[in-house]
């Protein structure tokens, strides 16, 4: 009986909450005038996706495992054709590209302050004598500063990207659109994080097999494709990468946050 429970349970009440959310407290918008708008079918597909699937979870209450099997993949199918909802799907959309957008304009921004580090080092290896016997002493100061503000600075747009766009898509297209900026948000975001960490690690460590004198070492045309494959490879993995997991958490934050104002004004 407890796993009966355990198995159907979940099934039922997450298709009581997408039948009675947009009906009792997660309303969508109201008919006026006799002329319901986009939101109001939403509302009537997810009633009819949640009620489909808690009575799915009801009927495995009674059957055998291998039926409840076959009824929970079922469940999953129909949980599924939340998708299908126009809302719902604009947010998953405008979530996985908010993903890739991020990723570029950090790529960017490294690209940028390396431009700006690479250029303050050679206006002291031209205005500071001796930098290269030992004789002279770099200016550190300046180029912790130029990191420091470069950081800060190229960091502010995409920052507020994330706080922006949940509350946006929050205020056009409701509690449908917020959940699937998340979902796709979350599904793209770890798969792309997981695949720069991957490719970024791959690159460097190349660089370094062949530095250790494998294919032609130090020099040779594969060493200088492996320099192009680093400078790509670091910003993948250390900067870009980790920085979808802030983004994820931070649209969420916000979500959860203006939760109130997403429910109580929308268009769609």
């Amino acid at each position: 009986m407890f796993r009966r429970l355990f198995a159907s349970l979940p099934a039922i009440v997450f298709g009581v909450l997408i039948a009675v959310a947009p009906q009792a407290f997660a309303h969508v918008c109201e008919v006026k005038d006799n002329m319901p708008m986009a939101c109001h079918y939403t509302a009537q597909a997810e009633l009819g996706i949640g009620v489909v699937i808690a009575l799915l979870g009801i009927i495995a209450l009674f059957c055998s495992p291998k039926i409840r099997t076959g009824l929970n993949i079922a469940v999953a199918l129909n949980a599924l054709l939340s998708l299908a909802v126009p809302t719902v799907l604009i947010g998953v959309f405008v979530g996985a590209m908010m993903s890739f957008l991020f990723c570029g304009l950090t790529m960017n921004a490294v690209g940028r302050a390396a431009e700006s580090m690479v250029n303050e080092v050679r206006r002291q290896f031209r205005e500071i004598k001796g930098i290269l016997t030992g004789e002279g002493t770099p200016d550190y100061a300046r180029c912790v500063e130029i990191s420091t503000r470069g950081a800060q600075r190229e960091m502010m747009f995409p920052s507020l990207l994330a706080i922006v766009v949940p509350v946006a898509v929050g205020l056009v297209f409701g509690v449908a659109g917020v959940m699937g900026l998340l979902v796709g948000g979350l599904s793209s975001g770890f798969v792309l994080a997981v695949f720069m960490a991957n490719a970024g690690g791959a690159w460097d460590n190349a660089k370094k097999m062949v530095e250790e004198g494998h294919f032609g070492g130090k020099g040779s045309e594969c060493h200088k494709a492996t320099v192009v494959g680093d400078t790509v490879g670091d910003p993948f993995k250390d900067t870009s990468g980790p920085s979808l997991n802030i983004l994820i958490k931070l649209m969420s934050m916000v979500s959860i946050v203006m939760a109130g104002l997403t429910v109580a004004c929308h268009l769609f």
